[in-house]
C-alpha cells in the first residue's frame, strides 16, 4: 500500500511539473537587463532603479543629486500606457506628441540595453510621466548643478564620460568618469522635416525639461568625443535625445 501511495505521489508531482513547464513564465527576466556593455567606474558605489517596463539601471549620487548612470529605455509612461515607437522619418519629423525610437531603428537587445532609446520633448514632458515614481526629467538648472559640482563646463564632460573608446570615437579626450555618471555617445534623431539619425559615437545629448521660449529651443547638455567640455546644445521639441533621470 505504501509503495502504491509513493508511486501515485511521484506521478502527481510529474504531472504538476509538466503543466507548470507549459505555462508562460510571467516572471521571465527583462530581455535588456544585464546586457549593457557600458564601462562603469569600479571605484564608485552604484544604486539601482527599476522603471515601469521592469528595466533595471545603475544610479549614482553626485554631490547632492542622484542620477541614472544608464540611459532610459522604457516604452511606457508611469501609468502603464504605451509611448509610441515611431520608425518612419517623415512621421517622426512631423510629431507634436510623445514618441520614442531606437537609434537607426535597431532591434538589437545589446544595443538598446547599452545606449537606451531616444525620446522627443513631448514624451519627456507628458503629464503621464516618463519617469517612475520618485524620479523626473532634469531641468536645465539641475544639469547646471551637476556640471558646477564637477568643476564647471570646461572640465565636467571629462568627469562624466565613460572611459576608453569602446563606445566613444577616438580620442575621447579627457574622459575619466570619476563621477560615475558614465555618459555615452548615444547620438540624436533630428526633427522637423528630417527624422534622420546621427552622431552616435561622437556626442551624447541629454534631454532637459526646460524650454527656452526666447530661442524656441530646448537646452539639453552635450558631451563630445573631442574635449572635456559640457555645453548647452539647443534642439527642437521633436528631436530625439537620450534621457537620464534625476531623483526627486
Amino acid at each position: 500500500m505504501m509503495k502504491k501511495i509513493i508511486k501515485i505521489s511521484v506521478l502527481v508531482l510529474f504531472v504538476i511539473l509538466i503543466i507548470n513547464g507549459c505555462k508562460k513564465d510571467d516572471n521571465s527576466p527583462n530581455p535588456y537587463n544585464g546586457k549593457t556593455t557600458e564601462v562603469f567606474n569600479s571605484s564608485v558605489t552604484y544604486g539601482t532603479l527599476t522603471d515601469q517596463d521592469g528595466n533595471i539601471y545603475k544610479t549614482v549620487t553626485i554631490g547632492t543629486q542622484t542620477w541614472m548612470a544608464e540611459n532610459l529605455r522604457t516604452t511606457k509612461y508611469r501609468d502603464g500606457s504605451a509611448i509610441p515607437n515611431i520608425t518612419d522619418k517623415t512621421a517622426w519629423g512631423n510629431l507634436s506628441t510623445g514618441a520614442y525610437c531606437n537609434y537607426n531603428n535597431t532591434e538589437s537587445a545589446d544595443t538598446i540595453a547599452t545606449y537606451g532609446r531616444l525620446y522627443n520633448w513631448y514624451a519627456a514632458t507628458d503629464s503621464r510621466n516618463i519617469a517612475p515614481a520618485g524620479w523626473h526629467i532634469p531641468t536645465d538648472a539641475e544639469w547646471t548643478t551637476l556640471t558646477t559640482y564637477l568643476g564647471g563646463d570646461s572640465v565636467a564632460g571629462g568627469k562624466m564620460k565613460e572611459i576608453g573608446t569602446t563606445h566613444w570615437i577616438t580620442p575621447n579626450e579627457g574622459a575619466t568618469n570619476e563621477s560615475g555618471f558614465t555618459a555615452l555617445p548615444s547620438g540624436v534623431r533630428l526633427g522637423y522635416i528630417y527624422g534622420t539619425f546621427g552622431c552616435i559615437g561622437y556626442y551624447g545629448i541629454y534631454m532637459s525639461s526646460t524650454f527656452n521660449n526666447i530661442l524656441l529651443d530646448l537646452n539639453p547638455p552635450l558631451v563630445s568625443y573631442w574635449d572635456s567640455h559640457t555645453s548647452h546644445s539647443g534642439g527642437g521639441r521633436n528631436q530625439g535625445f537620450a534621457v537620464r533621470l534625476v531623483k526627486d
